[in-house]
Order: structure tokens, then sequence, then C-alpha cells
């Protein structure tokens, strides 16, 4: 694609819905009420969305309560079958997708389409993973008894996604949830809806049962209270911040739902002394700056062990230095806009915090000067961070990388451990020990060892503290979309 392409000629190359998907059809808001798409490049509205009013999100409740009576007893073999052809036409027409997300939330070309393979790889996996919600057989204390136990699909779902992954998140609750056998209500992002409405063609075009999947779009504070308020819902899966998590906990404890939350994170990493200095500088700057840094798991708080602290800085910052910023239609541009003007004013908080508190500025700091438009941030590198620095205890879910050091591997893993998140965490080593040893007292939901990049479909994804619980992928992301029932038969006396 020329790097001259926009997000407006995308979006009319791509020709992605831009309506509801309730009960089997494409709906507009039954008040007409719209909210705008804006790419974060350009910042002009490239397209418009349903508002969904109350009486909408009531139809698509009502929908998904018949949609999970029909789903919950298609065979396993068949709803594998309908997930597998979702997979394949995902991959196929994975250039369409990646012009949509780039559009709407502006990450490069290249990292968009890696993000819709991955959605593709999510129901390529629950296809195999819907054949596999075994029961078992337990031994009775007596020979006339018989103890079954089964996992049944938990019902009806509401599932709530971020615009930084628009569609690969949606995925990860969407494929389990009808892998399990559950209807879903979808709500995609208000920043970055089409991705996920994608999803819903798909759903459509292979012939999922009306009912059994739903997306709308809207004010995502009305939706989910409207949502959560219905006996219909009875899992709530989102990905999301703290604050918003905890309003949706109260929410699901008011009717008793289950839910999972991936609350977000502030990723330490630990750099030791024997690591390999030249390949962790590397993958560092690449995987901290993925996305611009928004991401969950993103590496967020360098801790370098004092005896290396200079020479990794040099290397870090002249691999930062020279990645470059721009419109992700553009082929040469590493690093994409933020989501919003609101994620670039928090991130220049962050570093006007640090440095008003003794930080240095090693790389970037500001806004790029090349640029009249968009929402564009420097990827920055910060030394001489300490504790009482903002950067060190709010997640920055930006293009900002603060390095600190410590002398020992305990000082180093307290700091590691000193935020309230747990959801991921990042080791450089070459020592086995040390990989272990830091890997098991990290206190995360998952650790990367020489490496950034390690969510995937095959492994179980989720935190501790307050990065939530739950987990997403693997043969657990089955779980909270199930409930086990127990059956005992008592056979009496035999046959006559």
């Amino acid at each position: 694609m020329s790097p001259t392409t926009t997000a407006t000629s995308a979006i009319a190359q791509a020709a992605p819905p831009t309506r509801m998907y309730l009960d089997g059809a494409w709906r507009e808001a039954s008040n007409g009420a719209q909210v705008e798409v804006v790419d974060p490049v350009s910042e002009l509205v490239i397209a418009t969305v349903p508002n969904a009013s109350d009486d909408d999100i009531d139809e698509a409740l009502a929908a998904a309560a018949v949609g999970f009576r029909i789903w919950r007893k298609v065979s396993a073999w068949e709803r594998s079958a309908k997930l597998r052809e979702m997979a394949r036409i995902i991959a196929a027409e994975a250039d369409r997708f990646a012009m949509v997300l780039t559009a709407e939330m502006g990450k490069p070309l290249a990292q968009a389409r890696g993000e819709i393979m991955a959605t593709a790889d999510q129901f390529d996996w629950y296809a195999d993973e819907a054949r596999r919600v075994y029961g078992r057989v337990v031994e009775a204390h007596t020979t006339d008894t018989r103890i079954l136990v089964r996992r049944e699909p938990i019902g009806p779902v509401a599932a709530f996604a971020p615009w930084n992954f628009p569609s690969y998140l949606p995925a990860r609750k969407v494929a389990p949830a009808l892998a399990a056998g559950c209807s879903v209500i979808l709500v995609p992002p208000v920043e970055a809806p089409l991705s996920g409405l994608l999803l819903a063609e798909v759903a459509d075009r292979v012939g999922i049962p009306a009912g059994v999947v739903g997306a709308i779009t809207g004010d995502p504070a009305r939706i989910s209270a409207r949502l959560l308020a219905s006996d219909v819902i009875r899992k709530v899966s989102f990905t999301g911040s703290v604050p918003v998590g905890i309003s949706l906990l109260k929410l699901a404890a008011d009717g008793v739902k289950a839910v999972s939350m991936e609350l977000g994170g502030h990723a330490p990493v630990l750099v030791f002394s024997d690591a390999d200095l030249t390949t962790a500088a590397k993958v560092a700057a690449a995987g901290k700056f993925r996305n611009g840094g928004q991401v969950c798991i993103a590496a967020s708080r360098f801790l370098v062990h004092e005896s290396i602290a200079d020479d990794f800085t040099e290397q870090f910052v002249a691999a930062t230095r020279a990645l470059r910023v721009g419109s992700g239609f553009d082929a040469s541009s590493d690093v994409g806009p933020l989501g919003s003007e609101r994620r670039r004013a928090a991130v220049e908080g962050l570093v006007a915090d640090a440095v008003g508190r003794g930080a240095s500025v090693a790389a970037g700091g500001s806004r790029p000067a090349d640029f009249t438009s968009g929402y564009f941030f420097e990827p920055t590198v910060l030394t001489g961070v300490t504790a009482d620095m903002a950067v060190m205890s709010e997640e920055p879910f930006g293009p900002i990388a603060p390095i600190t050091t410590f002398a020992s591997f305990d000082e180093g893993i307290a700091i590691a451990n000193s935020t309230r998140y747990g959801l991921a965490g990042f080791v450089f080593t070459r020592d086995l020990a040390t990989a272990f040893r830091a890997s098991e007292e990290l206190e995360v939901g998952m650790v990367g060892v020489n490496q950034l990049t390690i969510a995937t479909a095959e492994a179980p994804f989720g935190g501790v503290k307050a990065s939530g619980f739950g987990r997403e992928g693997g043969a657990e992301g089955l779980d909270g979309y199930t409930v086990t029932k127990y059956m005992s038969m008592l056979l009496g006396d035999g046959p006559a």
C-alpha cells in the first residue's frame, strides 16, 4: 500500500460494517443516534456507527437468550467447524482487516496485519478446544451409584474490549465463548469499533445462528450498565483499566455474575549483569514501543543492574532514536500515533512529572515537530528515575521507558513487585538459575525470559493483584465460559 494512503481511503476500500449486528441483521440505532470514529493521524472523522438505544440493548439481550438455547445444543464438532471457517476467512482477508484496523487506531500496517493473524489464531485454537470440553466419571462409595461431572456453557456473555487491539482482544473473548456453547454480545471499543464489527460480519458469513453473536456500539458506560442489570447475562469478560474494571465488578456483583478481568499492568524488565546487552537493548526498544507502548503487557519499567546500566542505556537510547514515527500507512513507520488526545496528554503529564522530580530525558520527550495533526508522541527514554515519580507507579500506556538501577537480585525483585499491578514481567539473563528464580519470585501472571512478545493463542494470558483474574488463551481460556454440573445416579436393585 502506498505511503500516501489515508484512513479515509482505506475505509472506502475495505468497506467495513458501520452498523450494529442484532439478531442476525445489520441495524442502525432505533433512535438514529450515532457516534463518530476519528482517525488519530488526521484527527478527522472517517466513519460513524450507531449509538445503541436502551431498546437496541434490550433487543440484543433477548436475541442472546434465544441464541444461547440454540447454540448450546449444536454439537461441539459443528461449533468447531464454524470457528475454523472464521479463522480461515480472517486469515484470507488479513490485508482488508488490517487496513481497517490501522485506519481507526493508527498502528503501523505491518503490526495491524500481525494482529489480524493473531486474531485468526484465536478462532483456530478454539476450534480445537471446542471438542475438548471434558467431563469425568468418579467412582462412588457404593456400586449402585454413578457419579458424573459435566462441563456446560455458562450462558450469554457480555464482552468488552479496548481500542489498543480492537480485533485481537475481542477475538480472545468471542472465540472461547462460542467454543464453549455460549452466545455473546460484543461491545467493541467506541474509539475503534470497526474491527469488532468485522468479526460479527465473519460470524454472519459462516452461518452462525441469529442471536448467537451480537455486536452493539455506542456509549460503553450506558451499554454496560444495562447489559449487566439484565438476568440474561451470566458472564462478563472485560479488558481495560482498573477503575472501569472495578465499576463493572460492582455491577456484576449485584447480579451474581461470573467475571474475568484483565485490568492492565506496569511490567518490570529486569536486566541482570550477565545479560546479552546488545540483544536486550534491541529487543527492549522494539518491544517497548510496539503499538506506541499502548500494550497492557508492554515493558514499562526498566530495572537494570548498576554494573551494566550505562552500557545498556546507551544502546537502548540508540535503538530508540532509530525508530521512525509516522502514519501507520507509511511503510517506513515504526511507531504510529497514540489512540487519542487524552492519551497523549496523559503521557506528557508523566514525562513532565518525572522531569520535575529530577529525571533526565535521554531520548524523545515531546511531540514530534514534523506533524501538524495527529496524536503523535516521540519514543521517550527517561534516566535518573526514582520511586516517587508517577511513571514508576502509574501505568504509562504510551511510549515512555523509565530506567532505574538495582544492586542485588533481592533489590531488583523488590522494586519489580512494588506496584499494585501484576500482569507481566520480563527477565534478561543468560543464567538458567537466575531465570528460574526471578520468574518464580515476580508477582505476575506471565513472565518472558529474553523476550517481550509472549501473548499467543495456546498459552494462558492474565494477571494477579490489581491486574485482574481469570485467563484468556490456552486450555484455561475455556474455564470461564463453562460451569461444572455434578450428577449422582442411584441405580437401585438393577434390572428386573
